[in-house]
C-alpha cells in the first residue's frame, strides 16, 4: 500500500478531530481542505494540487478514498470561464476536468471555496454557535462586535463557484480576517498549517458560543406554555409508542419511511416554550439543516396530557393541512425546470410533552435528521438569545432542496435493497432459526428487532448485525402480554414502528405419551402457540394503525401436518400455529397484512432446540448417535439433503418480499421433501 502523502494524513487527522466533536458540525456537514505538491506521473515535474472531502462524506470518518484530489492550476483557471451566477451549476460539471489521477471522492458544490481561497488549509463547517450568528436579525453587526475584523460577515448566497470568488475576495481585501461568518449558513476558516486552520475554526466556534452564553437572554424561547411541560418518563414514552405507529403511517403516505424518537431535555424543552410554534414554522436555515429536515416540522399541538385518542383524532386533519402547505410552497416556487415534488409528508413530527419524531429512508437517515433539527433547536436558541431567528428566505430554501445537483446526487445513490425502510420483529432471534432469520432480513435491508428470553444474547445478537441504526436487542417473555407489549413498545420507539413479524419462539420437549406431563405440555404451549397468538396480537394493533400492511410469518413444523413419535405436546403446539396462520391470514388480509407460514424439518446444526436437548432426546428415539441426527434426517427425505437455518431464512425473506405480494395462508416445506408432510 502506497505510503500517504503527508499533507493527506495531516488533513484526515483534522478533519477527523473537527468532524468527531457536534460542537463544530453535523453529521456529513461541511468540508476540509488542504493544498500541496506531488510529482506529476506523466511529466515527472511537481504539480499543485488541492485535496477537498468530496461530496457526501461525513468528516468525523473521513478517510483518504473520500477525498477528491483537483490539479489546482485548472481549478482556478476556472475563474477565467465562469459563466456567472446564472449559470454556476455548470461548474460541478468542469470539476470534473480537473481530477487529478484515478480513483477519489466526486467533487461537492463547496469546491470553489476551498480551491480559490487563497489559503493552504480551509475549513467549511456548519457549527450550531456559529449558525447562530448567522441566522440572527443583525448576524452582520453581532459578527463585528464578537470578533472585530478577524472574522468577516458573508451575506447569504447559495453554495457555488461565485460563493467561492465572494470568499477568495473577503481574505484578498481583509489579510488580517482568518474566516468568515456565512450568512444564515455557517462559518469558514484558513490557515497556512493544518494546525493553524483547526485553531481558527475552533476559536471562532468557541468565541460564539462564550458570547452567547455570557450576554445571551436566560430563556430566549420564553416561559413554559400551559400543560406543554414534559410528562413524566414512563408516561411519556408509553404515550410515543402509542402515537408512533400512526405518526408512521402518515410520514409513509407517500412513500415508506423508518422512524427514530427523540425525548432529550433539548427537544422536550424547546416543544414547552411560548416561542416554539412561531419558531418551528420558520423552518431550519443551514442548507444541511433543512435538507434533511424539510423546511418545517409538522406540529402536533395539544395539551401533554392529552388522551392519546384526542390526538389520534387530530391527526388526520393536521397531516392534510401540512401536506397542503407543503404543495403550495412547492408550486410557488418550481418551474418547468424543478424536479417532480419529492413527497409532502413532513420528516419531523413535533409532540409537546412528548417528544420529537423524525423520519428517512433508513434509520440512520430517520436519527440524523433528529441530530440536525436538535442543530436547528441550538442555533434558534442562540439566535433568540442575542438577537432574533432570521432564516433564509423561503425561496433559497426551494432553490435548494429542488436544486438539479441535489437531485443528481440523490439519483446517484445505490438502489434500495428489497426490504428496505420494513422493520422486522422476530422472537427467539439470539440463536439458532431466529437468529438466521434476524440475519437474512438484516442483510436484505430491514431495520431488525432482535426480541428473545435472554436480554443479553438478543443484544449481543443486535451488535453482530450492526449495532444500533440496523438492529436492536429486547428482552421478550411471549408468554407474558405485558412483556410482549413493552417489546413491541421498545420496537417502535427504535424504529417507528413494526412491518414484518416472525413467530419463532420455540422449544420443545420429546417424551412419550405416558410421560408427557401437563407442566410439559403448558409450557410448549404457552411459549409457541400462546406465545405466537399474544406477538401477533399486540402487533397487528401496530400494522393497522401503520395503515401500511405487512407480514406475519410463524416458524411451524413438519410436525404440524404429520408428527413423529414421542412428542405430542410439541406437534400439536405447532398444529395450533398452524392453524392460526389460516385464521389470521382470513382476519387481517382487509389490512394488506400476509400471514403466512414455514414449516421446516431437521434443522439440526445452529438449532437452539436441538442444542437444548431435543437432538439427544431425538436421537434416543431413533436408536442413533446424536452427531448422526442431521444425516439421518437428511437420508429420510426425498432430495437427501440436510436443512440449515439460512435454509429457512431463505423462505421467511422470499415470503416478505413482493414476489409474494398475492400469497397469504401458505405454509411453505422447507423440509427437503418429506412425502408424508406434504399439504393436500
Amino acid at each position: 500500500m502506497p505510503e500517504l502523502h503527508p499533507t493527506v494524513a495531516e488533513l484526515i487527522a483534522r478533519s477527523n478531530a473537527l468532524g468527531s466533536d457536534p460542537r463544530n458540525t453535523n453529521f456529513a456537514g461541511g468540508n476540509t481542505s488542504a493544498k500541496g505538491t506531488e510529482t506529476d506521473p506523466v511529466t515527472g515535474e511537481d504539480v499543485e494540487l488541492l485535496w477537498v472531502k468530496g461530496s457526501g462524506g461525513d468528516l468525523g470518518t473521513l478517510k483518504p478514498e473520500g477525498l477528491a484530489v483537483l490539479r489546482l492550476d485548472r481549478m482556478r483557471a476556472l475563474a477565467g470561464v465562469y459563466p456567472g451566477v446564472e449559470r454556476e451549476d455548470e461548474m460541478v460539471a468542469a470539476f470534473d476536468y480537473c481530477l487529478h489521477g484515478k480513483g477519489g471522492a466526486a467533487p461537492s458544490i463547496d469546491t470553489a471555496m476551498h480551491g480559490l481561497v487563497d489559503a493552504a488549509h480551509v475549513d467549511h463547517l456548519h457549527p450550531d454557535s456559529g449558525i447562530a450568528i448567522a441566522t440572527a436579525a443583525d448576524g452582520e453587526k453581532l459578527t463585528a462586535e464578537i470578533f472585530g475584523g478577524t472574522v468577516v460577515w458573508v451575506p447569504w448566497r447559495r453554495p457555488g463557484f461565485q460563493l467561492g470568488l465572494d470568499i477568495a475576495e473577503v481574505k484578498r481585501a481583509n489579510p488580517q480576517a482568518v474566516g468568515t461568518v456565512l450568512g444564515g449558513h455557517g462559518i469558514t476558516a484558513w490557515g497556512d498549517t493544518s494546525e493553524e486552520a483547526e485553531a481558527n475554526s475552533r476559536w471562532i466556534i468557541e468565541t460564539a458560543a462564550r458570547h452567547i452564553e455570557e450576554n445571551g437572554a436566560a430563556e430566549p424561547f420564553g416561559a413554559v406554555r400551559p400543560g406543554r411541560a414534559p410528562l413524566p418518563e414512563a408516561e411519556r414514552r408509553a404515550k410515543a409508542a402509542a402515537l408512533a405507529p400512526h405518526l408512521r403511517g402518515i410520514a409513509s403516505a407517500d412513500r415508506p419511511v423508518v422512524g427514530h424518537f427523540d425525548d432529550s431535555d433539548a427537544v422536550l424543552d424547546f416543544l414547552s416554550r411560548e416561542r416554539m410554534p412561531a419558531l418551528a414554522e420558520l423552518g431550519t436555515s443551514c442548507p444541511d439543516h433543512f435538507l434533511r429536515t424539510k423546511v418545517k416540522p409538522l406540529v402536533v399541538d395539544l395539551p401533554a396530557d392529552a388522551p392519546a385518542e384526542e390526538v389520534l383524532e387530530a391527526l388526520p386533519a393536521l397531516h392534510e393541512a401540512y401536506r397542503a402547505d407543503y404543495r403550495a410552497y412547492y408550486e410557488r416556487y418550481a418551474t418547468g425546470d424543478s424536479p417532480a415534488i419529492r413527497g409532502a409528508d413532513p420528516a419531523v413530527v413535533l409532540v409537546p410533552g412528548v417528544g420529537m419524531f423524525t423520519y428517512g429512508a433508513d434509520k440512520q437517515t430517520a436519527r440524523v435528521a433528529g441530530e440536525f433539527y436538535i442543530n436547528a433547536i441550538n442555533v434558534m436558541r442562540g439566535a433568540e438569545a442575542l438577537s432574533s431567528y432570521r432564516p433564509i428566505g423561503e425561496e433559497e430554501k426551494f432553490r435548494i432542496e429542488y436544486w438539479a445537483l441535489e437531485e443528481a446526487k440523490l439519483k446517484r445513490r445505490p438502489a434500495p435493497k428489497p426490504l428496505a425502510t420494513r422493520v422486522a420483529f422476530v422472537t427467539g432471534a439470539a440463536s439458532g432459526i431466529g437468529k438466521a432469520v434476524a440475519g437474512r432480513l438484516a442483510a436484505e435491508g430491514a431495520c431488525v428487532v432482535v426480541a428473545d428470553l435472554d436480554l443479553d444474547k438478543a443484544r449481543a445478537a443486535a451488535e453482530e448485525l450492526g449495532g444500533p441504526d440496523t438492529a436492536v436487542g429486547v428482552a421478550a417473555d411471549v408468554s407474558d402480554e405485558a412483556a410482549v407489549r413493552a417489546a413491541l413498545d421498545e420496537a417502535v420507539l427504535a424504529f417507528g414502528g413494526v412491518d414484518l413479524v416472525v413467530n419463532n419462539a420455540g422449544l420443545s420437549l420429546s417424551k412419550p405419551l405416558l410421560e408427557t406431563t401437563e407442566k410439559d405440555w403448558d409450557l410448549q404451549h404457552d411459549v409457541m402457540a400462546k406465545g405466537s397468538f399474544l406477538v401477533s396480537k399486540n402487533a397487528a394493533r401496530i400494522l393497522t394503525a401503520q395503515g401500511t400492511g405487512g407480514d406475519i410469518v410463524y416458524i411451524a413444523s413438519k410436525n404440524s401436518v404429520f408428527a413423529g413419535p414421542n412428542n405430542v405436546a410439541y406437534s400439536a403446539a405447532k398444529a395450533d400455529q398452524a392453524h392460526q396462520v389460516r385464521l389470521l391470514a382470513a382476519e387481517l388480509g382487509a389490512h394488506g397484512v400476509r400471514v403466512n407460514g414455514v414449516n421446516p424439518d431437521g434443522v439440526v446444526r445452529g438449532s437452539g432446540i436441538f442444542a437444548g436437548g431435543w437432538g439427544a432426546q431425538r436421537a434416543k428415539t431413533y436408536g442413533i448417535e446424536e452427531e448422526d441426527l442431521g444425516a439421518f434426517y437428511a437420508q429420510r427425505t426425498i432430495l437427501k439433503r440436510e436443512v440449515l437455518p439460512e435454509h429457512v431464512a431463505n423462505a421467511v425473506f422470499a415470503l416478505c418480499t413482493d414476489d409474494f405480494s398475492h400469497t397469504t395462508g401458505l405454509h411453505v416445506p422447507v423440509d427437503a421433501g418429506v412425502a408424508a408432510a406434504f399439504l393436500r
